[in-house]
């Protein structure tokens, strides 16, 4: 199957929204911003052995493409709209691609997001994916303006999708199926978090998605917003799955160290705290508040009141090692 037919086949919709002047099929795409409203654009590349292991299936592939994007306009605060693919395939395999193309767009009707161009190219497998967004012009979310005092929250488990990627690395290791399951869901299938962004956003005073550990993304936000933080860390969402499958201690370091759970860490000044408990209430998204912002330019760990000294093990693409 040449490249072309590849295309119409799996990655031309049979229609689009009226904001899609011209989509998939041209050079470029066209498309209308609505007045009132800012356009927000964020790109990621998945390789294959580095953000996914050799073997995972197509469906669980394709997920995660869309999924860390639509992670990245949550952290804005915007509301997705459109994306286009790049794909680098070793072959054509039809049976691969229908697969993809079946997870892909489930994923994408599921958050109102329409593919509207892209590329697609032989080569060791990886896929880009550049998304697009609208906010409101009266405001975004984003990392620098953390304040002193807010306090800080994060979303959901952190931990929980480096565990997974612990199991897939190390299959002999011990673990009861349900525990097993739950957390290479974590892994493969990350819950983007866009609902819970577009309601943060006039809301939150800073906000970032974490993707290579919450120890580093915090310090990320905190070197964004020229602050300090304290985190509590018996504060930390606890994980049945976590706690059971590698003990309490190594729980602590992969939610402190694990990456890849696109989850959202975000500050929120006291006087919003009520806002912030509909806010949960009405997305059905746990919170929980971990720490706390200070004016010492650095982050601090404390355990029941005591500081503790954490490595800071986060990933980084150019140093691993």
């Amino acid at each position: 199957m040449g490249e072309f037919d590849l295309i119409k086949r799996y990655f031309t919709p049979a229609s689009y929204s009226a904001d899609v002047l011209l989509g998939v099929g041209d050079d470029a795409a066209v498309l209308a911003v609505p007045p009132g409203y800012r356009l927000v654009m964020a790109v990621d590349t998945i390789v294959e052995g580095v953000h996914f292991p050799v073997g995972t299936s197509a469906a669980d592939i394709a997920y995660r493409a869309l999924a860390v994007n639509l992670s990245d306009m949550a952290a804005m605060g915007a509301q997705p709209r459109w994306f286009t693919l790049s794909l680098c395939l070793p072959d054509s395999n039809e049976q691969w691609l229908s697969e993809f193309a079946r997870s892909l767009n489930q994923l994408a009707i599921r958050y109102g997001v329409q593919l509207v161009g892209g590329d697609t190219v032989k080569g060791p497998l990886n896929i880009s994916i550049q998304i697009s967004g609208l906010v409101g012009d009266d405001g975004w979310l984003t990392r620098s303006g953390a304040r002193l005092g807010d306090m800080v929250f994060v979303s959901g488990v952190p931990g929980e999708a480096a565990g997974g990627l612990q199991l897939i690395l190390n299959p002999q290791q011990q673990a009861e199926e349900k525990y097993r399951q739950h957390l290479l869901e974590r892994f493969y299938r990350p819950t983007p978090r866009v609902e819970l962004g577009v309601s943060l956003r006039k809301l939150a005073s800073a906000a970032m998605d974490v993707s290579d550990g919450l120890l580093t993304d915090l310090r990320k936000l905190c070197a964004s917003s020229r602050c300090g933080a304290t985190m509590q860390l018996e504060s930390l969402p606890a994980s049945e799955a976590l706690s059971n499958v590698f003990g309490e201690s190594r729980a602590e370091e992969l939610a402190l160290q694990g990456g890849d759970d696109y989850e959202l860490l975000f500050t929120v000044s006291d006087k919003n705290l009520e806002q912030l408990d509909s806010v949960i209430a009405a997305t059905g998204v746990a919170c929980t508040r971990i720490g706390q912002i200070t004016d010492t330019l650095t982050v601090q760990c404390y355990r029941n009141g005591m500081p503790i000294e954490v490595k800071d093990a986060g990933f980084d693409h150019f140093n691993a090692g």
